[in-house]
């Protein structure tokens, strides 16, 4: 048996990946390479360049790997794009998901893993926020999770398939052994883009509102390494192997940092004072949002151990390094 990993090329997907060749699985990558590197599949993983979408291709490979279990990762995953493109979020993100959804159950795949995400909770008022509060997502790119929630909890009604949907908080850090981390040259993720300015490779890094109702003004997020959060993939798969039920947990530490605050340890942690720029809002940014992960850690039996910011900053920065090495030495 093996797991097919959808975006197993990318940043959480790669690391997924690796978390599973550890484990002793077989694995099977599928990924268009749209935002994911080749060279980040490692060794014995079988790599397949191609769409969720393409039911034909995902059929083959179900029928030719006996897959029992997928996690699925690809998708787009920037806010303010999703605003502007939210056609192309719907199509990426919801539409390619029913057919995989769909190709899963008719190759007889029983355990589905997938990444959802924080944003279907939208603006929310508790503090962390519980699995059980409403779901009022306020850009396309949650709203497009959403509904592949949706098309799991009613497709585990009609067929025997189960699933868990892991809903991330903000995923960040790099493989502690240093085998990958945030690859994706022009990624908006926070950290990603401290550590990428603190090393000259952008002049100034902008801060998306000051005006939020904060402790500082700007948007708290809980901040979740990268591998911890591929441990509670690990236990969502051994979940429904033991025939654990359908599932929707959240993924973070219960804790979370304002902008500035996390700009303040990456410029501590690299000894660099770089400049800030204050900016507008974002179009689709809550002011907060941090996790209740209780769930995860009683049904999952999921233990994060790697809750420190500033190793998770010291992660992301020795990639960054490693990459600028990369790229010296790979030739034009």
């Amino acid at each position: 048996m093996s797991v097919l990993v959808t975006g197993g090329a990318g940043y959480i997907g790669g690391h997924m990946t690796l978390g599973l060749m550890d484990a002793g699985e077989t694995v099977i990558v599928l990924d268009n390479l749209s935002t994911g590197f080749a060279w980040a599949v490692p060794n014995g993983a079988k790599l397949v360049v191609g769409d969720t979408g393409d039911a034909d291709l995902v059929a083959r490979l179900i029928a030719e790997h006996e897959v029992d279990a997928v996690a699925h990762f690809a998708a787009k995953i920037v806010v303010p794009e999703s605003v502007i493109d939210p056609l192309g979020y719907y199509l990426n993100n919801t539409s390619n998901a029913r057919a995989l959804i769909d190709t899963a159950i008719k190759g007889g795949v029983k355990s589905f893993i997938f990444s959802s995400t924080a944003a279907v909770y939208g603006e929310t008022s508790s503090e962390p926020v519980s699995e059980d509060a409403p779901l009022a997502p306020i850009s396309p790119y949650g709203r497009s999770k959403l509904m592949v929630e949706w098309m799991l909890e009613d497709a585990s009604r009609a067929y025997d398939f189960r699933y868990v949907a892991l809903r991330y908080f903000n995923v960040a850090g790099a493989d502690p052994a240093g085998r990958l981390g945030q690859s994706t040259p022009e990624a908006t993720h926070l950290i990603k883009r401290g550590v990428q300015t603190a090393l000259g490779i952008y002049p100034s890094m902008d801060v998306f509102g000051q005006d939020y109702p904060t402790r500082d003004g700007t948007c708290i997020r809980d901040y979740i390494q990268v591998t911890d959060l591929i441990d509670a993939h690990l236990a969502a798969l051994a979940h429904l192997r033991s025939g654990g039920k359908s599932l929707v947990c959240n993924c973070g530490y219960g804790h979370g940092q304002t902008v500035k605050e996390v700009i303040e340890v990456v410029k501590r942690v690299s000894g660099v004072d770089f400049k800030v720029v204050m900016s507008p809002r974002r179009p689709g940014d809550p002011a907060a949002i941090v996790a209740g992960a209780d769930r995860a850690k009683s049904v999952l039996g999921w233990k994060p151990g790697r809750d420190n910011l500033d190793e998770i900053v010291r992660q992301a920065l020795d990639w960054e390094r490693r990459l600028h090495n990369r790229r010296l030495d790979v030739k034009p």
